[in-house]
């Protein structure tokens, strides 16, 4: 699987967060993705964000981070 990645910059945030994460697995991405969610944004654990994040991986390679 290719590395993935997920980057505040890519969405409007209030806190100009310009934190990006990447992972070699989704699952580990995703829990990583949420607790930034949740410790920053103030999101609440919900099916419905982990879904919008998961919409939101981009493989690595095809990222500006490469």
């Amino acid at each position: 699987m290719a590395r993935q990645v997920i980057d505040c910059r890519w969405a409007p945030n209030l806190e100009n967060c310009t934190v990006a994460i990447a992972a070699d697995s989704t699952d580990e991405l995703l829990e990583a993705a949420v607790q930034h969610a949740k410790s920053v944004h103030g999101y609440e654990d919900s099916e419905e964000l982990r879904n919008t994040l998961r919409e939101s991986f981009k493989d690595a390679a095809a990222s500006e981070l490469a």
